[in-house]
């Protein structure tokens, strides 16, 4: 009965590893993703930021394109 015991153990000990192993793949896997995504995250602010400033000179420009006009009428 014991080592039928032992077996039944070992089995799941084995199993268990065989877990640990496939979890500490996953986790690796979502590591990477993690910093693809920073970075990525990283170039959108970026590039955000780069518009949010062109969007701003635009708006000076127009303003002071519909300022000459206000000053001509």
């Amino acid at each position: 009965m014991s080592l039928e015991l032992l077996s039944q153990l070992e089995t799941k000990i084995q199993a268990t590893l065989e877990n640990i192993e496939l979890l500490k793949m996953e986790l690796d896997e979502e590591k990477q993703k993690n910093e693809a995504l920073t970075l990525q995250q990283q170039e959108l602010t970026q590039k955000n930021q780069q518009l949010q400033q062109d969007l701003n000179s635009w708006s000076e420009k127009v303003n002071g394109l519909v300022g000459l006009l206000n000053n001509e009428i």
